[in-house]
């Protein structure tokens, strides 16, 4: 192991990263027989094109896992986050996703969330320092 570097970097290249995906994968194909780790996303513009809110996640195998979502501030409050997760979780479920998974935090959106089917399974107190960290999921279609 002495020939071995240890690197911490910011800005990974996605190279690499997608290299740790595709190790990942290899090694879990045995047991999950299907690849998981495919990106999947739902962006919305507006008529300039001008990106205006979307959400970002992965199929991993039965899974849907949503990381990242934004709503501009001035298209809160007007359904457009409502319509960006029935559309992943539509494009989901015709990649073969049985159920949803996401976190946020007890500043940002963890009624939204309720309201459209997601219960709370885990908490983090304190992350951040005074606020909590929520993990929701959902079933999006029965088994």
């Amino acid at each position: 192991m002495n020939d071995l570097s240890l690197v911490v970097e910011t800005a990974p290249d996605p190279r690499d990263v997608q290299a740790l995906a595709d190790g990942l994968t290899e090694h879990a194909l045995p047991f999950t027989t299907t690849p998981g780790f495919q990106s999947i996303a739902v962006f919305a513009r507006d008529r300039n094109g001008i990106l205006v809110g979307g959400m970002h996640g992965q199929v991993n195998w039965t899974w849907l896992h949503i990381s990242l979502v934004w709503v501009s501030a001035a298209r809160r409050h007007q359904g457009l986050g409502s319509r960006l997760l029935a559309a992943i979780e539509a494009a989901a479920v015709e990649r073969g996703c049985l159920h949803a998974h996401l976190d946020t935090f007890s500043y940002q959106a963890r009624p939204f969330y309720e309201r459209h089917g997601y219960q709370v399974f885990a908490t983090l107190d304190d992350y951040p320092p005074g606020h909590q960290r929520f993990f929701l999921r959902k079933t999006l279609r029965a088994v």
